[in-house]
């Protein structure tokens, strides 16, 4: 058995790889950038060697620097989870010329299944099912289109190289096909580096499903069952589960016998996952989608309902042992549920956030997991992917895990970096996904319709209470521990997060509610409010930061806001999230008309316009390159005198 493994990731996944090789006694090796020095990966690692800057091409990305850090420790095997080099077919090879294990299949079933055109082909030799469609290498806009006339309406246009969910595009008629193609095509370039497309049948109210292999190096491959994955959002996965609500026992054997039917297809090896579409409306029939050559994000659940540790096969098939579960030997027990964590804010349209942990609890109770790549004092930047943790809850059936995953939430405190835990809470407890009535789209439909708590009077009075007898926002807060070592429960912290406060000398005595769980965390303060201290508080799966005035910081704030105001001219354009300007589509001067893209701003691999909110002339705060807090005033408008006249003739005829 390997002695070393290098893991070549970062964030949940790395720290869920080391917890399986500390128990099988094999010394772990992380990998991480200057982003990510003081992450929780790389302190549970034993041996942790940087390999570059922030930028994932120039760290996570560079074959050369992770082969070099495998070296320099002596791993003689790489696990490289999922994302970034997983499925890189360079990096299998570059692994097998250094005499390197790589942990994941061979370079043949990367290649084909990475390809989604030649994965199809391979597939249907082998009697897989596949949705109508035209998927053949090398044809034209224009024979694309004549390719689909037959086909039923409407379809799905795919990069064949893609990945996630991006590039795709929905075309309703067969008019509109030849021109949304050419759009297509230039984003799978720019994604992908390859602008061959398919185009496939939309199935209507689709469910997706897929099956976790398991295959060693001498022949035997098998299932472990299925996973529904239908709650997505903008073809991502939100929420997912083992087994699907909607597949029958029948159903279940056939579309497990199609997916290592998939995986012998290419010779496959280790831990990987074959995705399939299936209608709501008819679930006795199912189509090949793709297959991921990795473990998969949401690979917990399965762990749960099977007990095995993929983890762990990945490592032992890697070694060349063979594979000594048996298909007739798996039985599914009970129903579980995960949950991704992202620090997004989904009031505001699910912009990435950012901040630096200032308190956290992790869910605990039976049948409760969570992995999470966060721990308390962590900064979360914007420079890679968001998702911070999962919560996977098991129960003996659907309903039971669904209710245990839902307290797990509420139990769930990030405070520090705006989290979609609220949101998640929201959906678990959602009519039609308790009833199991899901499809790809549901998200999508019940996003107008929610409505995110605020902090009422009671909680704001608490913020007020813990902000004011608070140390001064420029001192490090204490970790929870420490203050609990000398007996304190101060309003800078509760010791326990659910314990009465404590009040500090010099602070105003506060009345808590006994019935109320509040927990409350204060931060460094604002450094774009002037003598402002924020206060982080959360109440079962909502959490808020509340910002904290004395009258002079307040009436400096106004006077500041007041003179930037006067002193550029007009109203100001705002930045909806933290991140990066990446393009100024507007000059200093220029006049600009009501809708114009004036600054581009990208955090997290999104990309979001802010637009003039009227006509006038524009004044631009900020540059290319340009880093950007979430509300920074970006550019102000001079609103035009003639749209002021008449504002103005408005206001006083009303």
């Amino acid at each position: 058995m390997f002695s070393t493994v290098l893991v070549a990731n970062r964030g949940e996944i790395a720290v869920r790889v080391m917890r399986t090789l500390r128990a099988m006694g094999i010394r772990s090796v992380a990998v991480y950038s200057d982003a990510d020095a003081g992450a929780r990966h790389v302190a549970e690692a034993d041996v942790a060697v940087r390999i570059g800057p922030a930028p994932a091409a120039q760290s996570y990305l560079n074959i050369d620097a992770v082969l070099a850090a495998a070296r320099e420790t002596g791993a003689e095997a790489i696990h490289p989870g999922y994302g970034f080099l997983a499925e890189n077919v360079a990096f299998a090879r570059a692994c097998t010329a250094a005499g390197i294990a790589f942990i994941g299949p061979r370079e043949r079933a990367l290649e084909v299944m990475g390809d989604k055109i030649a994965s199809k082909l391979q597939v249907a030799e082998y009697g897989v099912p596949l949705v109508q469609g035209v998927s053949e290498p090398g044809l034209g806009d224009e024979q694309l289109v004549a390719a689909a006339r037959d086909m039923p309406f409407p379809v799905l246009i795919k990069p064949s190289a893609g990945g996630g969910g991006k590039g795709m595009h929905v075309v309703e008629r067969f008019e509109d096909l030849a021109d949304a193609l050419p759009a297509a095509r230039r984003v799978a370039k720019q994604s992908f580096g390859d602008d061959t497309l398919l185009i496939e049948q939309l199935v209507p109210t689709p469910r997706h499903i897929e099956v976790q292999v398991l295959a060693d190096s001498h022949g035997h491959v098998i299932h472990l069952g299925e996973r529904e994955c239908s709650l997505q959002r903008r073809h991502q996965k939100v929420i997912e589960e083992a087994p699907s609500a909607l597949l029958d026992a029948a159903t279940r054997e056939r579309i497990g016998v199609a997916a290592v039917a998939a995986a012998r297809a290419v010779d496959y090896v280790g831990a990987g996952t074959v995705e399939f579409l299936v209608s709501d409306r008819d679930p006795d029939t199912f189509y090949f989608m793709e297959m991921n050559t990795r473990l998969q994000v949401e690979h917990p659940v399965t762990e749960m309902v099977t007990g095995v540790d993929l983890v762990e096969w990945q490592v032992r098939i890697a070694d060349g042992e063979h594979l000594t579960l048996a298909q007739e030997d798996l039985q599914l027990d009970g129903h579980a549920v995960e949950a991704r964590v992202y620090a997004e804010n989904p009031e505001r349209g699910f912009l990435p956030t950012e901040g630096t942990v200032v308190a956290l609890w992790d869910a605990t109770g039976p049948g409760v997991r969570v992995d999470s790549g966060i721990m308390a004092g962590q900064r979360v930047g914007l420079d890679y992917d968001p998702m911070l943790a999962k919560v996977i809850a098991h129960g003996p059936d659907r309903r039971a895990a669904l209710e245990r995953l839902g307290t797990a939430l509420e139990d769930t405190v990030v405070l520090g970096v705006g989290t979609n835990v609220e949101y998640l809470h929201m959906l678990l407890t959602d009519e039609d996904v308790v009833a199991g009535r899901l499809d790809t789209g549901l998200i999508e439909r019940k996003l107008p319709d929610l409505v995110f708590a605020q902090p009422d009077d009671y909680l704001t009075a608490l913020a007020a209470h813990a902000g004011l007898g608070a140390p001064s926002p420029d001192d490090a807060a204490p970790a929870p521990d420490a203050l609990a070592a000398q007996g304190i429960g101060g309003t800078a912290w509760r010791a326990d997060g659910f314990s009465a406060t404590t009040a500090l000398p010099g602070a105003v005595p506060f009345e808590e509610d006994p019935e109320r769980d509040v927990v409350t965390a204060v931060g460094s303060g604002n450094p774009d409010r002037a003598e402002g201290r924020t206060v982080y508080v959360s109440e079962g799966a909502a959490s808020f930061e509340i910002p904290v005035w004395t009258r002079s910081g307040a009436l400096q704030a106004q006077l500041a806001r007041i003179e930037r105001e006067v002193h550029a001219g007009g109203p100001e354009l705002r930045s909806p999230m933290p991140g990066t300007v990446v393009a100024v589509l507007a000059e200093t001067g220029e006049h600009v008309a009501e809708g114009r893209t004036v600054v581009s701003v990208e955090a997290m691999k999104m990309e979001h316009p802010i637009t003039a909110t009227l006509p006038g002339t524009v004044t631009v705060l900020v540059a290319v390159g340009d880093r950007v807090k979430v509300d920074q005033v970006v550019a102000t408008i001079e609103q035009d005198s003639s749209e002021q006249d008449t504002d103005e003739q408005t206001e006083e005829q009303a």
